[in-house]
């Protein structure tokens, strides 16, 4: 049996044009990781519902494993890569580290990518706010109140930086 060959595509993936050779019904998220080798959103229960696989696409937060590659088109993809890195975190990011608002971590790309989301729109959020937009991610260690302060916190530095 021969190889399926695929054209290429192209995707804006964190500021950069990059192209895969993927089958165009392959999810988002694969691609990301296996073709990009951005392994910062991570399987989680492979139907959109856990957050675990959060990435950005066009300033919304949204499930990579449900989204096939080829449904991508134009617009923008910011994984948690994109966001920061070690010499300049996302105020989130770095005030996630500061209250310690981790535990095993691996929900942790969906909550920095649906909190960014919300303080890119809103540097004010309430409680309830910050709730709302991390509802879409699920996590089952007791980070919950530091994951909240980490988000105020980082709400405090981006009104503080403009």
């Amino acid at each position: 049996m021969c190889a399926t060959v695929h054209e290429m595509i192209s995707l804006s993936v964190n500021g950069s044009l990059v192209e895969t050779a993927a089958d165009p019904d392959t999810a988002l998220l694969y691609v990301l990781r296996n073709d990009l080798g951005l392994k910062g959103s991570r399987f989680g229960c492979g139907d959109g519902l856990c957050g675990a696989c959060a990435v950005l696409i066009d300033g919304v937060p949204t499930p990579s494993c449900d989204v096939p590659v080829s449904a991508i088109g134009e617009r923008n993809v910011v994984t948690i890569e994109g966001l920061g890195d070690e010499t300049r975190p996302h105020p989130l990011q770095r005030a996630v580290i500061h209250c310690q608002a981790a535990q095993c971590g691996y929900c942790l790309t969906g909550v920095v990518v649906h909190g960014a989301a919300l303080l890119e729109d809103n540097r004010r959020p309430s409680r309830d706010e910050i709730r709302a937009a991390l509802d879409g991610v699920l996590c089952r260690c007791g980070a919950h109140q530091r994951i909240i302060r980490a988000v105020e916190e980082a709400a405090e530095a981006m009104r503080a930086i403009g």
